[in-house]
């Protein structure tokens, strides 16, 4: 162990700040990428992969705790997507670059020529590994903290009613313009609370049909947050019967409105959450 800590940056320790100096038997397979472990000679071979693998389940787990705790108005579908948001190859990667993790990664000499070390799924793959690490040698709550830190940047942008990712307005117009509709409209449909904390309700409809619903501490946020949940509903699959399979109807068209919106944000439509694959 002492080996692999000397190559770890003093930075990384410090910014991580979960007391990594500590026995940690899986931290050097967390480093370890395949490329390495292919150029070793005899003995046992190891790489990241499988803790990857691992850290991938734990990482999911922690994030979906933490946005239904700080989310709790929010349905289904809109956690999916903040989770997608914040648990994907780039976010992964963008927290891996931050506290400069891929100074400490073992990777073989080819690929250190090529800059494999920081490539976008290498330091993902590494960061959850990493994860799995801590949770198999320090337990769940520190596997949970790093995740917190982990995702705390872009989750400050959701709470801050930030978009993730393309916003979310202009998306629903480009959607709904390419199927022939009218623009979306939005339209404020109440307030909630005192003056010092207000917040507003806005309904977006298409066609004269309401199609999503969002809160948000100023109009323009309420709007975004109304946006993001016609996205949501747009992209649910409903239950087929025998009249949808004879005349489908587009998926605006039979958008259910949605009531969850978070209150100050939402994220952006990336992939589901987990699915990292095609990105890499």
């Amino acid at each position: 162990m002492g080996k692999v800590l000397a190559m770890l940056p003093s930075e990384l320790l410090q910014r991580l700040d979960l007391g990594l100096e500590g026995d940690l038997p899986h931290l050097e397979e967390a480093l370890t990428h395949p490329s390495f472990s292919n150029e070793q000679r005899g003995g046992r071979r190891v790489d990241n992969q499988r803790l990857e693998f691992l850290g991938d389940a734990v990482l999911g787990l922690c994030v979906t705790e933490l946005l239904m705790e700080r989310f709790p108005g929010a349905r289904e579908g809109e956690l999916s997507m903040m989770r997608s948001a914040l648990v994907n190859t780039d976010a992964l990667a963008a927290w891996a670059r931050g506290v400069e993790l891929g100074a400490a990664l073992r990777v073989g000499r080819g690929a250190e020529v090529a800059g494999e070390r920081d490539q976008t799924n290498v330091l993902a793959d590494a960061t959850e590994a990493l994860v799995a690490a801590l949770y198999l040698d320090r337990g769940f709550e520190s596997a949970r903290a790093l995740s917190r830190k982990i995702v705390a940047s872009p989750l400050a942008q959701l709470a801050s009613g930030s978009m993730l990712g393309r916003d979310a307005k202009s998306e629903l117009q480009e959607r709904v313009q390419a199927r022939g509709a009218a623009s979306p409209r939005y339209r404020l449909i109440g307030t909630e609370g005192p003056d010092h904390d207000r917040a507003f309700l806005v309904a977006v409809e298409v066609d004269g049909k309401v199609i999503g619903t969002g809160r948000g501490r100023s109009k323009k946020l309420a709007e975004q947050a109304a946006a993001r949940a016609a996205l949501v509903a747009c992209a649910a699959p409903e239950p087929a019967t025998a009249s949808d399979e004879r005349a489908a109807a587009e998926p605006l068209d039979g958008a259910p409105e949605s009531r969850g919106a978070p209150p100050a944000g939402g994220a952006s439509s990336e992939r589901p959450v987990n699915d990292r694959g095609p990105s890499r």
